[in-house]
């Protein structure tokens, strides 16, 4: 899931432009053994660590910003250095040491008008770990909590507007693990614990694209179980939302092959859903 074409660029951008370029810089083939050993004005060290990224050439560049802070610590050039350090090393997908940098920024420089970026680069970090749904989802819960955090903190920023985007791909992505596991269990005849996760999926994730199969599962689920009243009524829940959908066709045909009437579907059933799955 690249984002390399994310608001970062204008941030990073911006950060530079607003500084005041002074001196001249060393030679481009300086190699990193004499950034480590030659102390030399702040603005010359920011200067050729901010051409590194401009150039593309990341590692030389998170070489050069982190010089920028051990030799100047406490100068502005350092504070600018550490938000532009992590955006080098996000672009080397070094992620740990992006989220580490910008928790450090915000750390040190909570009230910066550049604090929104950094939140913004944690929850990319981790959005852009997302896996497929057959792995373990920590990096999706991290994500969709960092995301919701630059949501919540800077409602009406640019950063915001594509976080919620990302927000909706990110609880798509839990709600299609919990239908994994669910369908699973199906597969087990262990029907309680398909049913509970089909359940999570409406109560959580009722926005996704996986609520009609949910439905539809917890019919099937409860056909099996002889349960027939409550297959009913989530047919007549998934009949009202999905009328046209290939699952409200499945679970109508399951139903009828059983003997059972479905429900019609009706607007009490809108209703409905919310206390049938808050109920247990």
């Amino acid at each position: 899931m690249s984002l390399r074409r994310s608001p970062a660029i204008a941030l990073i951008s911006a950060l530079a432009v607003s500084t005041v370029l002074a001196g001249c810089a060393n030679a481009p083939g300086a190699d990193r053994a004499r950034i480590a050993y030659v102390e030399r004005p702040v603005e010359t060290l920011f200067n050729e660590a901010k051409d590194r990224l401009d150039r593309r050439e990341f590692t030389e560049a998170s070489a050069g910003f982190d010089e920028v802070e051990r030799q100047h610590p406490y100068s502005e050039w350092a504070r600018r250095s550490i938000l532009m350090g992590a955006y080098s090393a996000y672009q080397q997908n070094k992620y740990d040491d992006a989220i580490s940098a910008s928790q450090r920024f915000i750390a040190l420089h909570p009230g910066n008008s550049s604090a929104p970026y950094a939140y913004y680069l944690i929850a990319m970090c981790y959005f852009e770990q997302i896996v497929d749904v057959g792995r373990d989802q920590r990096l999706t819960e991290l994500a969709l909590a960092a995301l919701n955090d630059v949501v919540q903190r800077y409602p009406q920023s640019e950063y915001a507007r594509d976080a919620r985007l990302k927000i909706d791909m990110a609880r798509d992505q839990l709600a299609g693990k919990e239908m994994e596991i669910g369908r699973y269990y199906l597969t087990q005849d262990e029907y309680l614990a398909a049913i509970g996760r089909f359940k999570r999926v409406i109560d959580l994730y009722q926005t996704t694209t996986h609520t009609p199969e949910a439905l539809h599962r917890l019919v099937e689920a409860y056909v099996s179980l002889g349960v027939t009243n409550e297959a009913t009524q989530v047919a007549s829940v998934l009949g009202y939302n999905y009328p046209g959908s290939e699952w409200y066709q499945a679970s109508y045909g399951l139903l009828t092959s059983k003997g059972v009437t479905p429900d019609s579907p009706s607007p009490q059933s809108r209703s409905w859903i919310g206390r049938l799955f808050r109920r247990s």
